[in-house]
């Protein structure tokens, strides 16, 4: 059966849990959200399966998934699945909120919900695990994938999880988190160890960065995924002092060359 799974990414954790899911099942398309986030109309997937693999952020979806999510149109035979990864918590009401997206819009849920801890890369509050415990959390990602996937290869429903709590913190959370994060990019500066390479602009999943004069410029269309901070090579990009003395983060199955083409330029 073919399938076609939608991504977004930032540091490559939903890439790389995206590219597990597609060698398991076999007969894969992937697809980054961002490449349609310009686009309008209804989507509607030409497969049997059709997934749905993203990061939480502040214990909801990113902006742009939620926008992607509005506009997918299915029909009753297919089977669709999302696979939420997460740092610290929120993948529960994360996935809720996409089936209710979904039954809004598209006039059904989820069959299955998956969600999957992995380092979390938000370098504005804190540093990414290092080391053994980096190690052991891809480890045990890596296990609960191959359990995803084999649900989702035998097209098995499975319950949405819920979670109290995630629903009282989104609650509190989320609006604010959606209502201001294009402008967090306000917080967003460069240091003279800038090269203007550009890497920063190419890792984007929102087409956010210009290069004006070899420096970065944010144009206000942030998804706060943190990519360009975590992506320049001589780690020049900033967001206060705080993260000066972070060390940056990439998921190691994805390259730097992956993340540069699943942003909206993407072929």
């Amino acid at each position: 059966m073919k399938t076609v799974i939608y991504y977004f990414t930032g540091t490559g954790n939903s890439l790389a849990a995206a590219k597990q899911l597609a060698a398991a099942l076999g007969d894969c398309t992937l697809v980054p959200i961002a490449s349609l986030a310009d686009t309008t109309g209804d989507i509607v997937p030409a497969a049997g399966r059709v997934g749905i693999v993203f990061p939480v952020y502040f214990v909801g979806l990113p902006a742009m998934v939620a926008a992607f999510a509005a506009r997918l149109r299915f029909d009753t035979k297919q089977y669709v699945f999302a696979l939420a990864t997460f740092g610290g918590a929120g993948a529960a009401s994360a996935l809720r909120q996409l089936d209710d997206i979904l039954r809004q819009h598209a006039g059904r849920g989820l069959d299955a919900g998956f969600r999957v801890k992995m380092p979390g890369n938000y370098v504005l509050m804190y540093e990414s695990p290092q080391g053994k415990k980096q190690e052991a959390m891809l480890a045990a990602a890596t296990a609960q994938i191959a359990t995803a996937a084999d649900t989702v290869r035998g097209c098995r429903r499975q319950e949405i999880p819920r979670s109290f709590f995630e629903g009282i913190m989104y609650a509190l959370m989320y609006g604010r988190f959606i209502g201001k994060v294009h402008d967090k990019d306000r917080a967003f500066s460069v240091t003279d160890e800038c090269t203007g390479c550009g890497t920063c602009a190419a890792v984007c999943p929102a087409h956010n960065i210009e290069i004006a004069e070899k420096r970065p410029a944010w144009q206000h269309r942030c998804e706060l995924c943190c990519a360009c901070i975590h992506a320049c090579p001589v780690q020049a990009i900033q967001a206060g002092a705080a993260t000066k003395k972070r060390k940056r983060y990439r998921n190691p199955g994805v390259t730097v060359a992956e993340l540069k083409l699943t942003g909206k330029n993407s072929p």
